[in-house]
């Protein structure tokens, strides 16, 4: 069985998209996703699944917008996915609160970060399936528009970190 994390977009953040954390996991279970675990309460999930990770991020999907109503973005990493972006986080000198790895479906087109708006301190850079930034000043105070990042959902390290570890934890 693979370990995976998934991360929901838009849950539970600024009185959006609400969803109790058991409500995610029982949803899991019933997929037949095993030793299901949440990391709080803003759509994180980690388990272990035989399925690819299409064939997860699918079945999430049908749950959570029988549930909702409506499309609730999913982004699924595997236990090694997660400990790379973790890894490869272009600001490992800087607080973990500061930066924030924002998943997407696929890899940041080479445009990826034209067409920013608002950005003042702020230090973008690409990753694999993620882009990274990093707010000097704090992400509450910063008004950045990313367009190619629109859909994605972003971590900060801290919670990035801690979700590599829980996920490595369920590899034997």
């Amino acid at each position: 069985m693979t370990a995976y994390v998934a991360l929901l977009r838009a849950v539970n953040v600024g009185g959006t998209g609400k969803l109790a954390m058991t409500e995610l996991a029982a949803m899991c279970t019933e997929a037949g996703f095993a030793d299901v675990k949440t990391y709080i309460a803003s759509g994180n999930v980690v388990f272990r699944s035989d399925l690819p990770e299409a064939k997860v991020r699918a079945a999430l999907d049908a749950r959570l917008e029988a549930y909702a109503g409506k499309p609730v973005g999913v982004f699924v990493r595997s236990a090694r996915e997660m400990a790379a972006v973790r890894d490869n986080n272009p600001f490992p000198d800087e607080a973990g609160n500061r930066v924030v790895a924002i998943f997407l479906e696929a890899a940041p087109k080479a445009d990826a970060l034209a067409g920013l708006k608002h950005q003042t301190t702020e230090v973008l850079k690409t990753g694999t399936r993620e882009l990274y930034v990093f707010y000097p000043d704090g992400q509450g105070q910063s008004k950045l528009q990313i367009p190619s990042a629109k859909s994605g959902t972003g971590r900060n390290m801290n919670t990035v970190a801690k979700l590599a570890e829980m996920a490595a934890a369920l590899n034997p």
